[in-house]
């Protein structure tokens, strides 16, 4: 079993794409690509005993649907696709759950704020988010050019989600799912997203934790722009208590990266990881910063239009902690919002 910062690796490899690889008993991994510098996605399959339940899509692109068809073609055929659960709304995680809940008639299970999130985000129309978009980088800092390029990447969003089904299980937090003949208890995470469920089998020892806690990269916790004086950190970390609340031995199948052993040390690792990230974000407050400059100390490198997108929702993350806990505040000329550390927490 390999070892990394702590954390126990049991599978030195993943499943090679259209192949499925079964971690416990009835319970299976399969990998999809994805078109970023994070290639992947991991997704479940559980063996119903009459059928099987998915666990996360992909998103949706012609090659993610010829592998799925694959799927269904050779290892899968014996029996029939009876369900698809969602961790969440984001596009790799739901992209193809409307194409798999069409073809194969089957149900979407999923929280009922990852649905709304989904929809609306899905909805939105272009000619409207450009400008909100434009002004939000500008406020932040970033050169015009550079803010209408992130800001005219239009829904991109939509061109990764198939249209979703109109009728959804809405998954209740309050009861357990059955699943490969064990109880799933839902753990709720929000922070990255509104309402991630994950699932925990006490049966199994086993946590399908989506981007809730991933080993070795940390998860993008972001303002959104239709929301600029939202705390997702403060949500993030809490809600990872929750999950560092399980059994020591709990095995855990993350969206990304290899499954693992080491759920307490990996929250912790995750914990002090965003608390040196806002000790970043106290300095560069104390003279008086933008956004833009916070990240530029924050992640010290280069991004894409796509990258930069999430950077700067993580840095206003990390901002808005600081706001909330009266430790920085944010002063607006109506074009730029600059941050200054309050003289009682300097």
């Amino acid at each position: 079993m390999k070892v990394v910062d702590g954390l126990r690796f049991p599978f030195s490899e993943a499943p090679a794409p259209g192949t499925l690889i079964e971690v416990v008993p009835r319970l299976h991994w399969l990998r999809m690509p994805l078109p970023y510098a994070l290639n992947h996605i991991n997704l479940w399959v559980l063996d119903d005993g009459d059928g099987w339940t998915v666990v996360d899509t992909g998103l949706c692109t012609s090659e993610t649907q010829g592998l799925w068809k694959q799927i269904f073609a050779v290892p899968l055929k014996d029996k029939p696709l009876l369900r698809v659960i969602c961790t969440h709304f984001h596009p790799d995680h739901i992209g193809l759950a409307g194409w798999l809940a069409e073809k194969y008639q089957v149900p979407l299970w999923v929280t009922e704020k990852e649905i709304k999130a989904a929809r609306t985000t899905f909805e939105q129309n272009e000619n409207v988010m450009t400008p909100i978009l434009t002004e939000h980088y500008s406020r932040a800092g970033l050169n015009d050019a550079i803010a209408q390029a992130v800001a005219t990447r239009g829904n991109s969003y939509s061109r990764r989600v198939h249209r979703l089904p109109e009728n959804v299980i809405i998954i209740d937090p309050s009861k357990p799912i059955e699943a490969a003949g064990k109880h799933w208890r839902v753990i709720i995470g929000e922070g990255h997203s509104p309402e991630l469920a994950a699932l925990y089998s006490e049966d199994l020892g086993v946590l399908i934790s989506g981007d809730q806690v991933l080993p070795g990269i940390s998860h993008n916790v972001s303002v959104r722009p239709t929301e600029p004086g939202m705390n997702p950190l403060a949500k993030f970390l809490g809600t990872l208590l929750r999950f560092s609340a399980l059994p020591e031995d709990t095995f855990v199948l993350p969206s990304h990266k290899l499954p693992f052993y080491g759920l307490q040390l990996r929250v912790e690792q995750l914990i002090k990881h965003h608390h040196e990230r806002l000790d970043v974000a106290r300095k560069a407050c104390r003279l008086g910063a933008s956004v833009s400059d916070v990240l530029k100390i924050m992640f010290e490198r280069d991004f894409d239009a796509h990258q930069l997108h999430f950077a700067l929702g993580e840095t206003l993350a990390h901002l808005n902690f600081l706001v909330a806990t009266g430790e920085i505040e944010m002063v607006s000329d109506g074009e730029l919002d600059l941050y200054h550390t309050l003289a009682t927490a300097a």
